[in-house]
């Protein structure tokens, strides 16, 4: 079934053609659901609630541009309205050793590693971890991430150099990364 004919489908509410919108998509989306989640289950019915406001919205896409990313937009909203009507995001961590940390954005794990890179990414508190997937995954400004997630735009940058110094933290313990010795030295120097 070619994308016209599938939406055209959709929007008469031909069942055939929402179950192929719906296999084709969902599990691209399950995967983005899944980062902002705390369980496969909550991913799971993250998903379902942005399906129903897909189906719902479908006469409102325009074609002007690509279909997949008008749905993981309403995706990802529906993640960040779902955490915030759960008052998920509002936990914070207080991380001491976050100040000072250089970041290295050059090592970066192969791909081979990124499952385990994704699992560390779910391991950090879901404010870090919602902030990280909108900034470095989604491509979201931080103007836009505070407007979202009704903070202040300094709180998303604070939590975008938390989350990274974590992350980097729990990929070196899980020698995912490797453990510089200048990090150790800026430790050291910064107690």
């Amino acid at each position: 079934m070619t994308e016209e004919a599938m939406l055209k489908g959709c929007i008469r509410n031909q069942a055939a053609a929402q179950q192929e919108l719906y296999y084709r998509y969902s599990p691209k989306m399950l995967s983005v659901c899944y980062r902002y989640a705390k369980s496969r289950e909550d991913a799971e019915d993250m998903l379902q609630e942005g399906f129903i406001k897909i189906f719902g919205q479908l006469r409102q896409f325009q074609n002007r541009g690509a279909l997949e990313g008008w749905i993981r937009k309403i995706i990802v909203h529906t993640c960040i309205n779902n955490l915030k009507k759960n008052k998920k995001f509002t936990e914070s961590v207080d991380l001491i050793h976050a100040s000072g940390v250089h970041i290295r954005e050059e090592s970066i794990p192969s791909i081979v590693q990124a499952k385990q890179v994704v699992e560390c990414i779910r391991m950090l508190p879901i404010g870090y971890r919602t902030v990280l997937n909108l900034y470095a995954v989604e491509g979201y400004s931080h103007r836009e991430i505070a407007t979202m997630l009704d903070i202040e735009e300094s709180t998303s940058r604070s939590q975008y150099t938390r989350a990274k110094a974590m992350l980097e933290d729990i990929l070196i313990k899980k020698h995912i990364l490797p453990q510089y010795t200048e990090k150790l030295e800026l430790a050291a120097v910064n107690p």
